[in-house]
C-alpha cells in the first residue's frame, strides 16, 4: 500500500488548483447526479476539486423588500439580488485501503442549510475517513461528515436535472455525520448501506436527544439506463421527553439518464409519533405523517442543452416538517420548468420558472398573505 501524501502536499495542492485555471478539468457533462469534476496532480493519489455557482432569483410575488424566498426553501434563498448558492473546494484522497474527503464551503446554501449548526463546522461540506474491511470485498467504513444518500438531489446544481431543490429535497437531509459501512456488490449492480448517525441533517446531537439515529440504502442498477433506490432513517428529531420516534421512507427511480429523454420519479413519506404531553399523556394515539411525490422529466435538445420540467406535491397538514399555523397545514403544488446550457464543458447556465400552489395562504405578498407564489431564477456554475 502506498504511503499517504504529507499535509504539506495536500496544502500545496490546494494552492495550485485555486489559482491555476490551466488545470480545469473539461470534462463535465448534464447527466444524472454525480460528484465535482476533479483534478489529479500526477504520480499521486490526492484529488482536487471545486466548485463555484452564482445565482439571481426573482420572487414575483412577494413584496419587492423581501429579501428571502419562503422559509421552505434553503437553496437559492435570497430574493433579488445576485448571491452565490454554493461554493466549495475539496480535497480527496483514496488509497488501496484507506481514504478521506475534505471540502469548505460558503455561500447561502450553508449560511441557511447549517443554520442551527457550532459557528466551526458551518463552513465544512464534507469531512470523513474511512477504511477498506476486506481486500477483496467493496466493503467501507467511514466516519465524520458527508453528503446524504437520501433522495436523487444534492446541494450541487448542476448535478441535479433542475436549478432549483424540489421540496422533499430542501425538506430531507442533505448531509449527515456518523459512521457509515458501504458495500458495493463485483458486478457494479448493487449498493448497500447502513450508518449510525448523530441526527436528522445534524452534526451536533440535538439537545435533550440521546440518540443514535440509524439509516439504510439500497440500490439496485439492473442497467445502465434504470436505477432503484430505497433509503430510510429511524430515529427522532425531537427532545427524548417527548418521545416521538421517526420512521422515514425514501424511494426513487431513476430511468434512462443519459439518454434523449429520461425520467425521475420520487416519493417520500415519513411518520413522526404524536408527542407525550404534561401527565405522561400522549397527544393521541399514531403518528403524524407527511408525504411527498415529484415527477421530473428531462429533454435533451441538443449536445449542450436540456429541458426539464418538474410536478410534486408536499402534504404535511401537521405540521411535522414544514409549519404554517394555518387550518390545513403545509399542502403545496409545485410546478417549475427550466432551460440548461452547457457554455463550455465545464460552466453551465440555467434558467428556470417555478410556481407554488397551496390549499392555504402562506404566501407573502403586497396585500396579506396569498396561496400562490411565483418566482425566476438563473444561475452560472463553474466546476472544475
Amino acid at each position: 500500500m502506498k504511503t499517504l501524501v504529507t499535509t504539506s502536499a495536500f496544502v500545496a495542492g490546494v494552492l495550485t488548483t485555486s489559482f491555476s485555471l490551466a488545470q480545469i478539468n473539461d470534462t463535465t457533462t448534464i447527466s444524472a447526479p454525480t460528484q465535482a469534476q476533479s483534478t489529479v496532480a500526477p504520480n499521486s493519489r490526492l484529488t482536487v476539486s471545486g466548485y463555484i455557482e452564482a445565482y439571481y432569483s426573482h420572487d414575483f410575488t412577494a413584496p419587492k423588500t423581501v429579501q428571502e424566498r419562503p422559509g421552505f426553501i434553503y437553496n437559492h434563498k435570497r430574493n433579488r439580488e445576485v448571491n452565490v448558492n454554493l461554493a466549495f473546494i475539496k480535497g480527496a484522497y483514496v488509497g488501496e485501503r484507506v481514504r478521506g474527503n475534505l471540502a469548505i464551503q460558503v455561500g447561502t446554501y450553508p449560511q441557511y442549510n447549517y443554520a442551527a449548526e457550532q459557528n466551526l463546522v458551518k463552513n465544512i461540506l464534507e469531512a470523513n475517513a474511512g477504511v477498506k474491511l476486506s481486500g477483496k470485498k467493496d466493503l467501507w467504513l467511514d466516519a465524520g461528515i458527508f453528503s446524504s444518500h437520501i433522495g436523487f438531489e444534492s446541494a450541487i446544481s448542476k448535478d441535479c436535472w433542475t436549478l432549483t431543490r424540489s421540496i422533499l429535497a430542501e425538506n430531507s437531509p442533505y448531509y449527515l455525520s456518523g459512521a457509515k459501512l458501504t458495500y458495493n456488490s463485483s458486478n457494479d449492480k448493487w449498493t448497500l448501506l447502513g450508518s449510525v448517525l448523530n441526527g436528522w441533517q445534524r452534526v451536533a446531537k440535538l439537545p435533550g436527544y440521546s440518540g443514535p439515529s440509524v439509516s439504510t440504502q439500497v440500490q439496485f442498477r439492473p442497467s445502465s439506463t434504470l436505477t432503484l433506490n430505497w433509503s430510510t432513517f429511524v430515529g427522532s428529531d425531537r427532545p427524548d421527553s417527548l418521545g416521538q420516534g421517526r420512521f422515514f421512507n425514501n424511494v426513487y427511480a431513476i430511468i434512462n439518464p443519459t439518454g434523449k429523454v429520461g425520467i425521475i420519479l420520487g416519493f417520500d413519506i415519513g411518520s413522526d409519533r404524536k408527542p407525550i404531553l404534561s401527565g405522561n399523556r400522549r397527544a393521541g394515539s399514531g403518528s403524524y405523517v407527511w408525504y411527498s411525490p415529484v415527477v421530473i422529466a428531462r429533454l435533451a435538445t441538443s449536445e449542450k442543452s436540456h429541458l426539464a420540467g418538474r410536478i410534486e406535491y408536499y402534504d404535511d397538514k401537521n405540521g411535522v416538517i414544514i409549519a404554517t399555523g394555518t387550518p390545513n397545514g403545509f399542502q403545496t403544488w409545485g410546478y417549475s420548468l427550466n432551460c440548461d446550457y452547457a457554455i463550455m464543458p465545464n460552466a453551465l447556465f440555467r434558467i428556470e420558472g417555478k410556481m407554488y400552489s397551496s390549499k392555504d395562504a402562506i404566501f407573502e405578498t403586497t396585500s396579506g398573505l396569498g396561496r400562490t407564489n411565483t418566482a425566476l431564477t438563473t444561475s452560472l456554475a463553474v466546476s472544475f
